[in-house]
């Protein structure tokens, strides 16, 4: 027997989110991480989504591009450039390793050759769990918000997770539940087959928009 803690692995960290928790890095820290399971937790409703107008003609304006998985890397490092982060290096390294096996993705808005904002998260089954997202410029992040929506749902996803719920998703129709309704949700979700690349690369901006808002 032995008192040395269980090493964090990929796998164990998808169990942890099969099971309803997810970790954060200390901001103290660059190794150590601690395990969060909200009496309230975020969501967006997959048939909620809010697309205003305003942003609805910013992203039909155009001028720039989304990939998926172009850099996931360094949507990372951007959504961790901030004063105080919880991303810290073992979390690099171990959503890394969940990128290399397919279980995490990022969604990424450039313009002019360089990332603007995106966002990055984790896949199981039906539900997808968002972890970070950054902006640089004006609606960057809306706009990575809209394409990700569309994307799980021309997959069938079941689930958005958004952890917690601040103003901004609250702008775009997050909203939050109690722990016992997202684990039942979760556990409706996690058994479900769905695709992350259903909607295809190039789909243009009526289609994305119809997949994200349906009438």
């Amino acid at each position: 027997m032995t008192d040395e803690p269980l090493a964090l692995t990929p796998e164990l960290l998808l169990q942890a989110y099969a099971a309803g928790i997810f970790p954060m890095g200390d901001e103290g820290s660059e190794q150590e991480l601690y395990w969060v399971d909200p009496h309230e937790r975020g969501i967006l409703p997959l048939d909620g989504l809010h697309i205003s107008r305003s942003l609805r003609k910013a992203i039909r304006q155009g001028g720039f591009e989304v990939h998926v998985n172009r850099d996931f890397a360094g949507t990372m490092r951007d959504c961790a450039a901030r004063e105080q982060t919880w991303i810290n290096d073992t979390i690099h390294d171990l959503y890394g390793a969940l990128h290399a096996r397919g279980a995490a993705h990022s969604v990424e808005v450039w313009r002019g050759g360089r990332r603007t904002g995106g966002l990055y998260g984790v896949s199981i089954g039906a539900a997808f769990f968002g972890e970070s997202m950054v902006s640089f410029e004006p609606n960057a992040s809306k706009i990575a918000l809209v394409w990700l929506v569309a994307r799980l749902r021309a997959g069938g996803y079941r689930l958005l997770d958004t952890q917690f719920t601040t103003a901004h998703l609250e702008s775009m129709g997050g909203i939050g539940i109690g722990r016992a309704r997202y684990h039942r949700m979760l556990q409706g979700a996690i058994t479900v087959r769905a695709r992350f690349d259903a909607l295809p690369a190039d789909a243009d901006i009526e289609t994305v928009l119809r997949y994200a808002q349906p009438a």
